[in-house]
């Protein structure tokens, strides 16, 4: 009996300790969990906050304003469609005009200033282009949804390859810091140039054929304009180099031919 009793206190005081190394262990393992979690909590609410303003300023920037967009009356309207469609008549300078908001200077919307871009006029020109496209499919018995469908996706095609048109030549004669709206309005001007275009068509072949040409002429004319104003005051730094501005401002208004021909030929 006193050896089993000895045996016995032998096997209670080897697992006494046992179990204060457990419970030293286990406070050390909260004590570390609590760290981690605290250090990684403040580290990923740095990363979200930085994250969700990166995003909030980048959206300010490429995107701005859609309201600014939409603010037109009907003066407005008709003087940027003369603009569009008769660069040449027009006598005022090409420089947006800017006014000081909250102590920060930004520039004046459309209905205030006719060098300012806007999404009315592109977006009724493209609806005026769909109505026009089914128009004269219907009076050559081509008409159908799938018809229309495709003059649809043609002018989104064209919409979007005239943005990235405009977007390269920035981002090679410039740095590019331009709304990414103002550069989708500029090309979605070229819809009221194809709205007269779709027009011509329906008085005569030869018609369409040399007010297309006159249309190019102008169009290109009115985005070179738009061009060398942006690269002039609006980007931060362009290119020094003369000939090479000129050689692409110079693609970009012979792009216009080509783009003007696809979507005004509906009857083909």
């Amino acid at each position: 009996m006193y050896k089993n009793e000895n045996v016995g206190s032998h096997v209670q005081i080897l697992m006494q300790p046992s179990k204060q190394a457990n419970s030293f262990g286990e406070s050390i393992y909260d004590t570390g969990s609590d760290l981690i979690r605290s250090e990684l909590g403040a580290y990923g609410e740095k990363l979200l906050g930085s994250g969700s303003a990166y995003v909030q300023s980048n959206i300010s920037r490429y995107l701005s304003n859609p309201r600014y967009y939409f603010e037109v009356n009907d003066q407005y309207v008709l003087n940027k469609l003369k603009v569009i469609l008769l660069p040449f008549l027009h006598r005022g300078h090409w420089m947006r005009t800017t006014e000081t908001i909250g102590g920060e200077l930004s520039y004046k919307p459309p209905i205030y200033d006719i060098n300012a871009p806007d999404l009315y006029i592109p977006l009724m020109a493209f609806g005026t282009y769909l109505v026009l496209a089914g128009f004269i499919l219907g009076i050559n018995g081509r008409f159908s949804p799938e018809a229309l469908g495709l003059q649809l996706t043609n002018g989104i095609l064209c919409w979007l390859f005239q943005v990235l048109l405009l977007e390269a030549t920035l981002h090679t004669l410039g740095d590019g810091d331009v709304p990414l709206l103002d550069v989708v309005a500029y090309g979605g001007y070229t819809f009221a140039a194809v709205a007269v275009v779709l027009l011509s068509s329906i008085v005569s072949t030869y018609f369409f054929y040399a007010v297309t040409l006159w249309e190019c002429f102008c169009l290109g004319m009115f985005l070179v304009k738009i061009m060398k104003r942006i690269l002039i005051a609006e980007v931060r730094s362009s290119e020094k180099h003369s000939s090479k501005r000129h050689y692409l401002l110079l693609l970009v208004a012979i792009t216009q031919l080509p783009l003007l021909f696809w979507l005004g030929n509906v009857a083909v």
